[in-house]
């Protein structure tokens, strides 16, 4: 299979262009995508390069896939274009996400773009440390990106090229730490009751119900709901791991009007044309519910996965216990939620509270 993306004239969005030997398992999949097209002249498929996910063709397709840089919208200087494609290649065998795909080619085209008259392998750290520099002073780059920007080069040349982590020794800033921003549990009652379309309200409560990042929402099949047990199964998650979370009894009683109304055929949520649904629509649909609740904190999907952890923590859940729920690597993480958890602070007693002042 070939995949590139094309900004075809024939339509009026950029597409992602696909040929490949018959196959009736990818064609049924690929039918199942919002907005794909099929050119019979030509022999292609073409699909809207918004409903394109990397990492669920390489889920699907495995070895079947070739992948040509261009569908990742990334422009390389050409004299570096053989170097960024075996870079790609590296990112894809070790099967990384696709939004981190694309950060990484973007930021390694940069830093090719900046030493395009040397050869990478004589680019020294001194010399890289001086254009990490360069644009915190230039672009005023975050934190974030910064660490982004020295992980990308890192890959190049410890995974790519092979060298030791040794040899490549960076200073990196420190990660600025910030406590999560929670829901109470009234105002997510009051979120959800005003969420009167059955599909978002699902969509709402399964967030919250497991714990979920968004795009661990949009890829639950109908399979991974275990009702008998009470658990959602999420795959393939943040660094690749699987887990099991909870499934609320409120949520599967939810769940089952929306199969008999809407009756999807593969994923749990599915868009309009049939395919996966969108993280965009998502977040519209949390926006719209907030401001019908009149709730003015800041807040965005992801809120409900805090919430659901501090809301845990708060009914004396053990923290290990959280941790495994919510699938991160170290307890460290977790811990964040003590800090934010209402409960566990009203256990503390103010100073001035034990002074008499009468």
């Amino acid at each position: 299979m070939n995949i590139e993306l094309i900004p075809d004239s024939l339509y009026k969005e950029l597409v992602v262009k696909i040929r490949f030997k018959y196959n009736k398992r990818i064609i049924e999949i690929i039918k199942s995508i919002h907005g794909r097209r099929w050119n019979q002249e030509a022999g292609f498929w073409y699909i809207p390069k918004k409903q394109f996910n990397l990492k669920k063709f390489l889920d699907s397709f495995g070895k079947e896939v070739e992948i040509d840089h261009s569908a990742l919208d990334i422009s390389p200087c050409q004299k570096h274009n053989e170097l960024l494609r075996e870079y790609l290649e590296m990112l894809i065998r070790k099967r990384y996400s696709q939004n981190t795909i694309k950060t990484y080619m973007s930021y390694m085209g940069s830093f090719m773009e900046e030493f395009s008259n040397r050869k990478l392998d004589s680019i020294t750290i001194r010399e890289i440390n001086a254009y990490i520099s360069k644009l915190i002073r230039t672009r005023d780059i975050s934190a974030s990106q910064q660490n982004q920007r020295i992980n990308a080069i890192k890959f190049y040349y410890e995974k790519v090229l092979g060298r030791k982590r040794e040899y490549y020794q960076l200073n990196r800033p420190k990660k600025v730490k910030r406590l999560p921003r929670i829901l109470t549990v009234e105002e997510v009652e009051l979120l959800l009751r005003n969420c009167n379309n059955l599909k978002h309200k699902c969509i709402l409560m399964t967030l919250y119900s497991g714990g979920l990042r968004r795009s661990e929402l949009i890829n639950l099949k109908i399979t991974d709901i275990d009702s008998r047990r009470m658990l959602i199964r999420i795959s393939n998650s943040k660094g690749n791991k699987d887990r099991y979370t909870l499934l609320s009894e409120k949520l599967v009683q939810l769940l089952r009007d929306y199969f008999r109304f809407y009756r999807p055929k593969h994923w749990l949520f599915e868009g309009q044309g049939g395919g996966q649904y969108s993280a965009t629509s998502i977040e519209n649909i949390f926006r719209k519910a907030l401001r019908k609740a009149k709730i003015t904190k800041h807040a965005t999907p992801h809120t409900l996965r805090h919430s659901f952890a501090t809301h845990l923590l708060e009914q004396g859940i053990n923290l290990l216990y959280i941790k495994e729920l919510l699938g991160h690597s170290s307890i460290k993480t977790t811990e964040i939620y003590t800090h934010v958890s209402s409960k566990q602070l009203s256990k503390i007693k103010n100073p001035p509270d034990n002074l008499n002042t009468e």
